[in-house]
């Protein structure tokens, strides 16, 4: 089976650092022409200067998001390098501890603005440009286009210190559903992968700090280890290709099975 992405326009978001830098270089190295997207241009500019010139396959644009021109701008930016686009990864995302009795500091406002309504606000606009690309085949019964958002586990998890990262996961989760319905009659695939302790740029942080925190992970882990940014990667690198062309509206875990840990366990003899 062929996971080929090669020759596809991909659009990926958060693509700076972390999960998102290793799913826009992850493309890249299959031979997918991406535009790398973030509000970080100076880490933009280190990690793609160089490839972004000449006629490669990695352009990146920087700005907010969470801004409706901003997003206009990244998808005129794509077609200007490579005439159309073909998968969107939203892969900007933001977690943030939060006080879930304190209403000043519960987070769930500014985490939905950028977890949530910035990949909502760009499958919107991507979506109208896929749909005009397969105005010229309609009688087709291929995929136009494929959305993959970047959800987490904690969106069937319960830790209140994660309230507004839980909330806006939540609700990614089922606006990948709605979407996916919404866009089917247009040949638009849109799924979500969902993860678990991934070692990303925030975690890596949280680990210097506690380092006791690595063994918590693993013990409620039954793979028993943290995952590679490039493991989700893949995961994405999947949804996005052909091979996936009958899959929508689904979220696919990749947490090393620790959603099928109940904490509780059970008694001892």
């Amino acid at each position: 089976m062929s996971f080929s992405i090669a020759g596809k326009t991909a659009i990926v978001t958060g693509a700076a650092n972390g999960i998102g830098l290793a799913i826009a270089r992850h493309f890249a190295n299959h031979n997918a022409n991406v535009m790398c997207a973030d509000i970080d241009e100076t880490r933009l500019e280190a990690e793609f200067g160089d490839l972004a010139e000449g006629e490669g396959n990695i352009r990146y644009y920087a700005g907010d998001l969470r801004e409706r021109l901003t997003v206009a701008n990244l998808l005129s930016a794509t077609i200007d390098a490579f005439d159309r686009v073909d998968i969107l990864i939203n892969a900007s995302r933001q977690m943030m501890v939060s006080d879930p009795l304190d209403p000043d500091a519960d987070e769930v406002m500014p985490l939905l603005d950028q977890n949530l309504m910035t990949s909502l606000r760009l499958t919107q606009v991507i979506a109208k440009r896929m749909i005009k690309q397969g105005a010229d085949d309609p009688e087709g019964d291929g995929s136009l286009g494929a959305i993959v958002n970047l959800s987490s586990i904690a969106a069937r998890r319960t830790q209140p210190e994660l309230l507004g990262y839980s909330i806006a996961s939540a609700a990614l989760d089922q606006m990948t559903r709605s979407m996916a319905v919404a866009l089917a009659p247009h040949r638009i695939r849109v799924n979500a992968v969902a993860f678990g302790s991934v070692m990303s740029a925030s975690l890596k942080g949280a680990l210097k700090e506690h380092t006791e925190f690595r063994e918590e992970i693993q013990k409620c882990t039954p793979l028993s280890r943290i995952a590679a940014p490039d493991e989700v990667a893949e995961a994405v690198q999947f949804l996005a290709s052909d091979s996936a062309g009958f899959m929508t509206g689904q979220i696919v875990t990749v947490d090393g099975g620790r959603t099928l840990l109940d904490a509780v366990g059970a008694p001892a003899h």
